[in-house]
């Protein structure tokens, strides 16, 4: 199905700042029915103009950092509650549709945060067909504690007196707590009951669909101009490159930065694997200039900062050389959101390729073709490109590399271990047949040296930490319970064959509260 053949039956989610606000969108398409992002703000003329091009059958309304009562808390238009259109309010957005019919929001006397036990007093509309206790993620300090007659309480908690509610005459329903993470055990079928109970939207949005309207971009955009892509060999960018070489063949240049923080044998592997594609390549060996940039930097955000302004200038320097006036890149909505780039949200890390260019660029324009797809939407579209299958599946990695897995400065001695202790790493979990069901494995140099024992002798060393996670979309992830015998086996070789490493840990950290990446 072509996107444009019809109008999709869409959600819109009406982003208050959370940190989710795309895991919902994402949950959404999930079922099939396309969703899209909105500023908190929007009109009911604004709807009126989305609705020409896509049939918005509901609205979910996001979480968020703000309390309802700051003096500048985002805030809704409330004419759209006047549409007709179902809405489901989460978290904030819960506590803002309270706060709008005069009901009373409080700061709670314990704040909820993490799995929650939540008991449900009216298992109908969202909650049609859950149990009387569900396993729910919360992340709220404020609670509604008092609401106008025209709503009913549909379930509480120990400390959330009223932690879901429903407006008894038209389909506005509200959760305390987080559908769409994946801690919240029936989350998806709550969804599922809003979006086609509620709703009544049909299932016609598939991502493959979107390689058309991408490539259409591409060409509408850049014309009979040229352009260079910023490939790392990842999944991203490397759809993004072939969506980019379909919609301007000759005209287009693959930039290959070497700044020196890859994994093992990972230039020549990206190297080989667009060669043999087809791909016009350029291979820029940058490895002494970005070490000698990076020097005495500790704080991460001045790393993914720094390493960003060094690729705009080499695609720049490039760029000039072969008449390419833009630049596109494969950022997808993990990215852009983590990076803060919504009015309301709180950065939690500048991606090298987002909030970490710098604020003067020499092209005329910067093409992001995959910016609201998430990373197995990419990886159903590079199946459908026909990418290989060690591209497809290849596990994510940071675009500043192994710079951001070394915590502190980055030394050529601190690159060199962390890139022997990831390879140890991805060899024995690959060994143990456990590469399948996870989502990311590597290691981490961290800060911290500590006292061992080697050969009989007290040496102090550094302290290497496994990060093994589970997940679907990388919004969320969990630590990966893997066995103790692949852990001994890591712990023991990095030991081993690493003389400075005197101590190995393992990270059991969910995101939230930690992301995935250390820094």
């Amino acid at each position: 199905m072509d996107m444009c053949s019809m109008k999709l039956d869409t959600v819109l989610v009406l982003d208050f700042g959370g940190q989710y606000s795309h895991l919902i969108a994402r949950r959404v398409r999930e079922q099939g029915v396309y969703s899209e992002i909105v500023s908190c703000n929007i009109t009911p003329k604004e709807m009126e103009t989305i609705n020409k091009r896509i049939n918005v059958r509901g609205m979910i309304l996001s979480g968020g950092p703000s309390s309802v009562y700051a003096e500048d808390a985002p805030k809704f238009d409330f004419k759209i509650l006047n549409l007709g259109i179902p809405i489901l309010g989460l978290c904030y957005g819960h506590q803002l549709i309270a706060h709008a019919f005069a009901g009373k929001v409080k700061r709670g006397t314990k704040r909820e945060y993490g799995i929650t036990y939540v008991t449900v007093d009216k298992p109908v509309g969202v909650l049609k067909d859950l149990s009387r206790n569900e396993k729910v993620w919360m992340s709220h300090g404020d609670v509604v504690y008092w609401l106008p007659e025209d709503f009913e309480v549909l379930a509480h908690t120990e400390n959330c007196p009223i932690a879901a509610f429903r407006h008894k005459k038209t389909a506005i329903y509200c959760l305390q707590w987080h559908p769409e993470v994946v801690h919240t055990e029936n989350g998806k079928k709550m969804l599922q009951n809003f979006v086609f109970d509620i709703c009544k939207c049909r299932a016609n949005w598939k991502p493959e669909s979107f390689i058309e309207k991408g490539v259409q971009e591409i060409k509408r955009t850049v014309g009979d101009k040229k352009a260079i892509i910023a490939l790392s060999g990842g999944i991203d960018s490397s759809t993004a490159t072939i969506l980019a070489a379909r919609a301007l063949k000759g005209n287009l240049t693959a930039v290959f930065v070497d700044h020196g923080f890859m994994r093992e044998g990972e230039p020549e592997f990206v190297e080989d694997t667009f060669r043999n594609i087809g791909v016009k390549f350029v291979r820029i060996n940058t490895q002494k200039e970005f070490l000698a940039r990076l020097k005495g930097v500790v704080d991460p955000e001045d790393k993914r900062v720094i390493i960003g302004r060094e690729f705009i200038r080499v695609f720049e320097e490039v760029a000039r050389k072969s008449g390419a006036e833009y630049l596109i890149q494969g950022t997808i909505y993990p990215d852009r959101i983590e990076s803060g780039i919504q009015k309301h949200s709180d950065k939690i890390k500048s991606h090298h390729n987002v909030a970490g260019l710098p604020t003067e660029i020499e092209f005329k324009g910067i093409i992001e073709p995959l910016r609201d797809l998430y990373k197995d939407e990419v990886r159903k579209i590079a199946e459908k490109l026909g990418l290989p299958k060690n591209i497809v599946w290849r596990q994510p990695f940071p675009g500043p590399g192994l710079a951001v897995r070394v915590v502190g400065e980055v030394t050529q001695e601190k690159i060199d271990i962390v890139r022997k202790a990831d390879k140890i790493v991805s060899e024995e979990v690959e060994k143990s047949g456990l590469k399948d069901g996870l989502w990311q494995y590597f290691a981490v140099l961290t800060d911290t040296k500590t006292t061992g024992v080697k050969g009989d002798a007290r040496v102090y060393g550094y302290t290497v930490a496994v990060r093994v996670v589970e997940s679907r979309e990388a919004m969320t992830a969990s630590f990966a319970k893997i066995p103790y015998e692949t852990l001994e086996r890591i712990s023991t070789r990095i030991t081993n064959e690493l003389s400075p490493v005197t101590r190995v840990v393992y990270d059991i950290t969910h995101k939230p509260p930690a992301t995935i990446e250390w820094e």
